[in-house]
């Protein structure tokens, strides 16, 4: 008999690992609440990739440091680290979230063009059959970004434009934030009660 000597370094991970990854379109506060909420949740371990974009637009538009977004994540990556965990089917993750996504993000997924670790790791959630979200936050729409959403949609993604509903009656940007936040996490199976309140009907 073989003695197999037990590595901890290969232990199963008791947490869900959801892959939260920003964009330089706007809407950075959809990313940074993701994180809020997830890291109130033990059973979750989040995985952050952000872009150099990303990080212009997190300060312009949340006077938000990139080290406070770090610290909001268990694990964060470099855009160029295409060697990091989350680009490998291997690594075990419920999915990604890009949110926001750029039209040029968006464009790389559609057409499997893993030049940095967001849209790598996305080609990798859909080739191994995970769930995929993408939040594109652009307006009008041409042909191209129209078509490309498609492409997405025919590969088994999601794509959820952060569009706020306004039959809630939300009193708040942040419960408008909130219900956005809650309905994409619920997707993958988060505890997200109370952050909205589902239709329930008149």
């Amino acid at each position: 008999m073989v003695a197999f000597i037990e590595n901890t370094k290969y232990k199963m991970n008791p947490k869900k690992r959801l892959i939260i990854a920003m964009t330089g379109a706007t809407g950075a506060v959809y990313g940074v609440r993701m994180l809020q909420v997830l890291q109130a949740q033990e059973e979750w371990e989040t995985h952050l990739v952000i872009s150099s974009a990303g990080v212009v637009n997190l300060k312009h538009e949340m006077d938000m440091k990139r080290a406070e977004l770090v610290a909001l994540a268990d694990v964060t990556h470099g855009i160029d680290d295409i060697a990091a965990s989350i680009s490998s089917g291997g690594f075990k993750t419920e999915g990604m979230i890009i949110a926001p996504c750029s039209m040029k993000t968006l464009s790389a997924v559609a057409h499997g063009f893993g030049d940095n670790l967001i849209s790598r790791s996305a080609d990798v959630v859909l080739k191994e059959r995970r769930r995929l979200v993408v939040m594109p936050r652009e307006t009008p729409l041409n042909l191209a970004h129209i078509r490309n959403m498609a492409s997405v949609t025919e590969m088994g993604g999601i794509i959820f434009p952060p569009m706020p509903a306004f039959y809630s009656k939300s009193d708040s940007m942040a419960a408008m934030v909130d219900e956005t936040v809650g309905r994409v996490l619920e997707l993958f199976g988060v505890n997200v009660e109370g952050l909205y309140k589902p239709w329930e009907g008149l």
